[in-house]
């Protein structure tokens, strides 16, 4: 089986950040990461009201202010929204007030006191600025879905081997990985749904 957690060493140099929730007794926590996008992002909502599921979904606001009306239907649809950025800007490497001040704008757009960096890479410094005002997302569980070197089926072998109660789970409402999400989620949905898990939003007051 392979295991797309991150490393603990990893885990344990970032406290504050949420990896998952372990106190969950039967629910998982699916995200989004980069829609909203046209075609994509109203088909993920589509698949997810077959299963009254709920979702968050990590939007870039650069998106966001393209398509209104698909962020719109996510907000509608009653699925929690988190802060990806404006730009997708890459946290190692970009100078820190650069940094800040894109997630800062992304929030004109995206009004939400969860953020997810792009890429998962964010420095000690941007965390420690970010912190007070955020709480930060990143996951247990990566569906690869964006990689055309990953079979369809493997990103569904990835999600269900590795899912666990609290597990946050990392899929892309985007055009990258439109063809693996596409055979994917509807077959992760019904195999967790099967075993007795409920799809939940996050929520962190």
């Amino acid at each position: 089986m392979i295991n797309l957690s991150p490393p603990r060493f990893f885990q344990r140099f970032f406290k504050n950040v949420i990896w998952n929730f372990p106190n969950e007794k039967n629910g998982v926590f699916l995200t989004f990461d980069d829609g909203p996008t046209p075609d994509v992002t109203p088909w993920v909502l589509e698949q997810l009201r077959k299963y009254n599921a709920k979702a968050t979904f990590f939007c870039l606001a650069k998106n966001v202010e393209m398509h209104p009306e698909i962020f719109e239907m996510i907000v509608a649809d009653g699925h929690a929204i988190g802060n990806h950025s404006y730009s997708h800007i890459r946290g190692w490497g970009t100078d820190t007030t650069q940094y800040v001040q894109d997630i800062i704008y992304a929030n004109s757009f995206v009004n939400s006191n969860l953020y997810r960096p792009p890429y998962g890479r964010i420095t000690r410094k941007q965390f420690r600025l970010l912190k007070y005002q955020y709480k930060i997302i990143l996951w247990d569980v990566l569906s690869m879905d964006y990689s055309r070197r990953v079979s369809p089926r493997k990103v569904y072998k990835f999600v269900i081997n590795n899912a666990k109660p609290g597990s946050i789970i990392v899929f892309h409402d985007s055009k990258k990985a439109e063809r693996n999400l596409r055979y994917a989620l509807p077959r992760v949905l019904e195999n967790l749904s099967g075993k007795g898990y409920t799809f939940k939003s996050i929520v962190i007051p």
